[in-house]
C-alpha cells in the first residue's frame, strides 16, 4: 500500500481486489478484435494519461487539486510497474498488458539479433510487433483512435497506425499537447477518435535531475496537474466529461539518488570485459568475446548493493530473463544505488528508476474517473498489466489475452 494511502485514504478492505500475480504468457493469445457486449458502464470515449515518473506520494500534497478531486470522485490505487521500472518497457506494458518479456521492448535500450540495437529513438517497427497495443486493436476492430505521445505509436504495428498520432516532441508544453488531443474531438463525427492517449514527460525529468521531493519536482507536478484540469475543463465545454473515462496512470515512480550510493564496476571487473546495454539503476550486459569465463567468475553473483544473475537465472517474481533481447548478464541494484564506471562517475544528487518492481519508491499511479465508476472506490495490488484489460472492458473490445487479469479492475466500476 503506498504512503500516500496510509495517510490520506482509508482502504475499503471489503473491496479489495485479489492478487494480479498471473501466470506468465509467451506471447498474447491471437483473437479477431471485435466490438464485444459487457454489463459494465460503457463510456463514449475512453482517455488514457499517462505521467511518466509520478509517484501516488505527490497527491495529496497541495500540488494536484485536480487529480486529487478525480481520486475523490473516482477509483484509485498504487500500481506495480514491470521490471525492469523504466519508461519505454513499462508504457507498453500499459497498453499491451504483456510484461517486457512478452511483449519485447525489454528496455529503453537493447539489442535484436535481426534488427539491431533499439533506443528511445528507434522507430522501426519489428521492434515492437511481439504485443498489440490496444489503440491497434481498436483500429482493427474499427474503432478509431489518437495518439499523443506514446511509445509505439509513431510506428506501423501489425499493419495498422493511430487514426491520429504526433511524433514525440518534448519541447512542446503540457497545456498545446491537451489543446492537440481536444481538437481530435472536434472532428467531424466520423473522424473523431473513441480512445485518446496523452503522455507528460516533465515530472520525470525534474525528478532525474533534481530528486523525487525537490521543489522543481512539485513544480512539475503542480504544471501537469493543471494541465489535467485544462483537459477537464475542455471535455466539458464540449460536453463530454460526463460521458469520458478518464484513466490517469503512471510508468513507475522515482527515488531519490546520490553520488554517495554508488556501485562501482571498476571495483568489481574491468568495465572492457562487458558490452553494457543500460546501466544506473539496472544493469543489463553481454560479456565482451573471450572474457564470457572472467565475467562469471567476477560479475555473476551477490555484491554489496547489487545482485548479478544469467538472464536464465532471475528470480521469476520479476518475469525478466526468456526473452531473447534481454542481455545475458541482469543485475538488480539495491533502491536508491546506482551502477557507474570511474570514467563517467555520478556527480550530484538526483533520482532514478529502474530498480525491483516490488520497492515503494517504484510505485505507479491508477486513478480512473467517468461513467460508472464508484466514487471512493480503492484498489489493492494493482499490477500494470491490469491497465490493457481495463481499457478493453472499457471501449467494449475483444481483446488479446495478456498477462493482466480483467477482475483486478472490476471493482472500478458498478456491474
Amino acid at each position: 500500500m503506498s504512503r500516500f494511502l496510509a495517510t490520506g485514504l482509508a482502504l475499503v478492505a471489503s473491496l479489495a481486489v485479489a492478487s494480479c500475480a498471473a501466470t506468465p504468457v509467451s506471447a498474447p493469445a491471437v483473437v479477431q478484435s471485435s466490438v464485444v457486449e459487457t454489463s459494465a458502464a460503457r463510456p463514449d470515449l475512453v482517455i488514457l494519461v499517462s505521467i511518466d515518473g509520478f509517484s501516488p506520494d505527490y497527491l495529496g500534497k497541495g500540488q494536484t487539486p485536480v487529480m486529487d478531486g478525480l481520486v475523490a470522485g473516482g477509483a484509485f490505487g498504487p500500481m506495480r510497474p514491470s521490471f525492469p521500472s523504466v519508461t519505454f518497457p513499462n508504457h507498453y506494458t500499459l497498453v499491451t498488458g504483456l510484461h517486457p518479456d512478452h511483449h519485447g521492448v525489454v528496455g529503453n535500450r537493447f539489442t535484436d539479433a535481426q534488427l539491431g540495437t533499439f533506443t528511445m529513438a528507434s522507430k522501426e517497427s519489428g521492434f515492437w510487433d511481439q504485443g498489440e497495443p490496444i489503440w491497434v486493436t481498436a483500429e482493427k476492430a474499427g474503432v478509431r483512435t489518437g495518439t499523443m505521445f506514446w511509445p509505439g505509436s509513431e510506428v506501423e504495428i501489425h499493419g495498422v497506425r493511430p487514426s491520429q498520432w504526433t511524433p514525440f516532441d518534448q519541447g512542446m508544453p503540457g497545456d498545446v499537447r491537451v489543446d492537440r488531443v481536444l481538437s481530435w474531438l472536434d472532428l467531424p463525427a466520423g473522424q473523431r477518435p473513441k480512445l485518446e492517449t496523452l503522455y507528460f514527460d516533465i515530472v520525470d525529468t525534474a525528478g532525474h535531475r533534481n530528486g523525487p521531493d525537490a521543489p522543481e519536482t512539485r513544480a512539475a507536478v503542480a504544471s501537469v496537474d493543471a494541465s489535467v484540469g485544462r483537459l477537464v475543463e475542455g471535455l466539458k465545454a464540449r460536453g463530454l466529461y460526463d460521458r469520458t473515462m478518464l484513466v490517469v496512470v503512471s510508468d513507475h515512480g522515482m527515488a531519490a539518488t546520490s553520488p554517495d550510493r554508488v556501485v562501482w564496476i571498476d571495483d568489481i571487473i574491468d568495465p572492457a570485459a562487458l558490452k553494457i546495454g543500460y546501466g544506473g539503476a539496472v544493469l543489463t550486459a553481454d560479456p565482451a568475446p573471450g572474457r564470457e569465463a572472467e565475467v562469471q567468475a567476477k560479475l555473476v553473483g551477490r555484491h554489496p548493493h547489487m545482485e548479478c544473475w544469467n538472464k536464465a537465472d532471475v528470480p521469476a517474481r520479476l518475469v525478466y530473463g526468456s526473452n531473447p533481447r534481454v542481455a545475458q548478464i541482469v543485475c538488480l541494484v539495491e533502491t536508491g544505488w546506482l551502477t557507474a564506471t570511474r570514467d563517467r562517475p555520478v556527480t550530484r544528487a538526483g533520482g532514478a528508476h529502474g530498480y525491483d518492481n516490488q520497492a515503494p519508491e517504484m510505485e505507479a499511479v491508477f486513478i480512473a474517473h467517468g461513467p460508472g465508476v464508484v466514487a471512493g472506490r480503492r484498489l489493492t495490488d494493482l499490477d500494470s498489466v491490469d491497465v490493457q484489460p481495463f481499457l478493453a472492458r472499457m471501449l467494449g473490445l475483444n481483446a488479446p489475452t495478456g498477462d493482466g487479469r480483467a477482475q483486478d479492475t472490476l471493482p472500478v466500476t458498478t456491474p
